[in-house]
């Protein structure tokens, strides 16, 4: 499987039910969930139809798999059907197994393929990271290949999450050593693959510095720890220098861990704000962050979901220039409900702002600069231009 660009589900809350804020992308075969405070019910955003259809189909969801487990059917089948129905992009219903496995991916460990995953605009499941040393690196999988199916199931159409999990597989044939068959696709060559899942862990935040003196700072994701690890790297550089945060084909994560990575850069203050039960509800930074030297925040079109909501919150507030081309456009509020036979159900119920009241579902963060290729050196040559202001 992945290891999840998107990342992991939520964490259960003592009440069986967490509010979460899905940033996620698409982890490759993950996908990366945050957890915000418990709570029974979501309240969609005002003029949200896909939101508004989604929570409504909430108790059906519960409903369907309720009757299916009495008489004696697939209660998850049931509650597929219903979501499917709902319209919901970004809805996902889990078996219990899989919902704990996700779980251990914010923690940093998987059983997958070393792959990551996005879904791009018309719903195709395309590589977008490879894990060096890994199952899929040894295959000679690469970034841009199409996932066109796993295990005989077409991936076309289907939420990155539902891929995930037929990467990861079942709860009986999810350990390390089990096979998945890939199909694949790579200009005009087309090709099956069969490989073996291995347990791997994750290194969500590399640092490194340049030649000048620059400190980069790359973000893979958010999963448990990563946030400090950012605050860590802040401290740790080279006192004047600037500084670039590297979040390009970040899908997501945890979102307690990016409010505390864009702490890191702010002294408190405002990082984002959502809407649940009808109340607007917000995410502040922790004070004391450095907020005086040179920042470049380089994003793409595979930053999704938290990486866009630490981008939001640097470029609103003024603290970073955003280089690099449009983000994804994945912002949006899940619930998560435990179902009958103890799987979990995933619906949306509304969505996050920026501070500037922005909204980045199916929009995106546009960049202050464009750039494509040489992003990095075009970084470098920015931050020397905002050391000399």
């Amino acid at each position: 499987m992945s290891g999840r660009d998107l990342f992991c589900q939520p964490r259960r809350c003592r009440r069986g039910a967490a509010l979460t804020l899905v940033f996620a992308g698409v982890l490759a075969a993950g996908a990366a969930t945050g957890t915000l405070p418990c709570g029974d019910r979501g309240s969609p955003e005002p003029g949200a139809s896909r939101t508004a259809a989604a929570s409504a189909s909430r108790h059906e969801v519960a409903e369907a798999a309720a009757e299916a487990m009495a008489d004696g059917k697939s209660p998850v089948e049931a509650a597929e059907r219903a979501v499917s129905r709902s319209g919901d992009r970004w809805a996902a219903v889990y078996s219990e197994g899989e919902y704990e496995e996700f779980t251990e991916a914010l923690d940093g460990r998987y059983t997958g393929v070393g792959l990551w995953a996005r879904q791009d605009r018309d719903g195709r499941i395309e590589v977008s990271r490879v894990r060096p040393g890994s199952p899929a690196a040894g295959a000679g999988l690469r970034e841009g290949d199409r996932l066109r199916s796993v295990d005989g199931r077409g991936t076309d159409g289907r939420p990155v999450t539902e891929v995930v999990s037929l990467l990861r597989g079942d709860a009986t044939d999810a350990a390390a050593g089990t096979a998945v068959r890939l199909g694949l696709e790579r200009g005009t060559r087309a090709w099956n693959v069969t490989l073996r899942r291995a347990s791997l862990s994750t290194e969500p935040v590399t640092v490194r510095g340049l030649p000048g003196g620059v400190t980069v700072i790359k973000v893979a994701a958010f999963t448990k720890g990563s946030g400090e690890r950012v605050r860590g790297a802040v401290r740790e550089a080279r006192a004047g220098s600037g500084i670039i945060l590297d979040l390009r084909g970040n899908s997501g994560g945890l979102v307690t861990e990016a409010v505390t990575a864009a702490s890191a850069f702010l002294d408190g203050g405002l990082v984002a704000t959502y809407d649940v039960e009808g109340e607007q509800r917000a995410l502040h930074a922790e004070p004391g962050g450095d907020t005086g030297r040179p920042l470049v925040t380089l994003v793409d079109g595979g930053t999704m979901s938290a990486a866009e909501l630490v981008t939001g919150a640097l470029q609103d507030r003024g603290r970073a220039v955003v280089m690099g081309a449009r983000t994804f456009g994945k912002g949006s509020v899940q619930m998560p409900s435990r179902l009958p036979d103890g799987s979990v159900a995933e619906l949306t119920v509304g969505h996050y702002r920026t501070p500037a009241g922005r909204g980045v579902d199916g929009r995106g963060i546009t960049p202050d600069l464009e750039a494509d290729g040489g992003a990095l050196e075009h970084a470098e040559t920015v931050l020397t231009g905002l050391g000399r202001e």
